[in-house]
């Protein structure tokens, strides 16, 4: 995948909303990404570099309106960093190109507690059967 975009071409593959997302922190609108309710076996990488960052079974149904992921990847790059914006403190979670969302220490005990709450749109989702040829057949026996 190429990594190296101009950001004129990174808001055309993207489109306006999206690249709103991705490099000015915006958010999706709730209940709006299809990947909120997406629970088939696979990957999730950043829409930028391609770099895996989530792993369909530690996904789960938050209710929140967002894709929400228990944990990260092994080694995924995933920066954490604390977000005072909107008269609240919270803490972002994002990549060294992307905006991915925020984490919650809300989540489900069995899991660990955390939410990764994350935005659809700073995500492409890889299908298990898709890995391989894709280049991510080592990711398979994470699954």
């Amino acid at each position: 995948m190429k990594k190296d975009f101009t950001e004129e071409e990174l808001r055309e593959k993207l489109g306006d909303a999206a690249y709103h997302v991705v490099r000015e922190e915006g958010t999706d609108p709730p209940f709006a990404h299809p990947y909120d309710k997406l629970f088939d076996e696979g990957i999730y990488v950043d829409v930028v570099t391609g770099d895996v960052l989530f792993l369909s079974k530690d996904k789960f149904d938050a209710g929140c309106g967002w894709p929400s992921f228990s944990r990260v990847a092994p080694d995924a790059s995933v920066q954490e960093k604390t977000d005072g914006r909107f008269g609240m403190i919270r803490t972002e979670v994002r990549t060294d190109t992307t905006h991915l969302g925020h984490v919650f220490n809300d989540g489900p005990a069995s899991l660990g507690g955390l939410r990764y709450c994350i935005n659809g749109s700073s995500i492409d989702f890889i299908p298990k059967e898709e890995m391989e040829s894709r280049g991510y057949g080592k990711w398979l026996k994470e699954l």
